[in-house]
């Protein structure tokens, strides 16, 4: 198990690394550009070459870059559907240079969900066929608030079974949004029957990074709240999936409200006195 934060890249990709020691990272995710815009500066490659090397120097990877927040392949406006499908070929792209494994995406919404999940497929088969490199396309599982996509693992499954380069596709699983759109996780016959049902409708094998955070919304609430390790609604459940035997061996970035660096370090000694009291 690996554990990491979003880390800012502020300043440049060159302060990551240190961003991410200050914190006790062994992996990291991050943005390589504005997340809520669609333009976008070409990388530099002095920044990422600096980057690079302290990552190797660090032990610090895998590395995920997450896309911005705007795009949306699930969408019947052929002019944002345009710009989402180029705004992931950007993505795959910049990945590559950056020096990631993974890409994570947030899957869209649609008023329609069965026209929304063929866009979504349609979208990604296209850049993966403008793009070819070895970066893995997570999509990651939403709390279904409004006309998201993705609170079901059956809708992520039928995703991914529609792609055709399925070596390139996988999931990141937050724990607040599966919390959020109904999937228990208080308790470990909880956690069984949830990663049962996914293993069902995905596959384990297909889980390559968890979003740990815990909830401030309600079970089923269909909100997308993220809180504090251990302090919110999933409690002492959080533990239990740090230590279940079958994710054991994925990374873990946590997405915990912060204001500077007192909170993260607060959560990352609660994750590591949780993982410390299994043994």
């Amino acid at each position: 198990m690996r554990l990491g934060f979003h880390i800012s890249i502020a300043g440049g990709f060159k302060n990551v690394v240190e961003r991410a020691k200050a914190r006790g990272c062994e992996t990291v995710q991050l943005f390589s550009r504005n997340p809520r815009g669609w333009k976008y500066q070409p990388l530099d490659e002095k920044d990422i070459d600096l980057f690079q090397r302290d990552l190797k120097k660090e032990s610090i990877t895998p590395v995920f870059v997450h896309m911005p927040y705007l795009p949306n392949l699930a969408s019947s406006k052929s002019d944002l559907f345009k710009l989402s499908v180029d705004s992931l070929i950007e993505d795959l792209k910049r990945s590559e240079k950056v020096g990631a494994q993974f890409l994570i995406m947030h899957i869209g919404s649609a008023e329609n969900e069965e026209k929304g999940l063929k866009l979504m497929v349609n979208g990604i088969n296209k850049a993966f066929s403008e793009v070819e490199n070895k970066i893995v396309l997570l999509l990651e599982n939403t709390s279904g608030g409004g006309n998201e996509l993705g609170h079901r693992f059956e809708q992520i499954g039928e995703i991914m079974d529609g792609i055709d380069q399925k070596q390139r596709i996988g999931v990141t699983f937050d724990t607040a949004h599966a919390f959020g759109a109904g999937y228990d996780l208080r308790t470990q016959q909880d956690i069984n029957q949830t990663l049962q049902e996914f293993d069902k409708k995905i596959g384990l094998e297909k889980l390559y990074l968890i979003h740990l955070n815990d909830s401030k919304a309600k079970l089923g609430s269909r909100n997308d709240r993220h809180w504090h390790i251990g302090q919110g609604e999933i409690g002492k459940g959080m533990g239990f999936i740090l230590n279940h035997p079958l994710l054991r061996d994925k990374p873990f970035i946590m997405e915990t409200p912060r204001t500077d660096l007192r909170e993260d370090l607060m959560n990352m000694e609660m994750v590591r006195n949780l993982l410390h009291k299994s043994k």
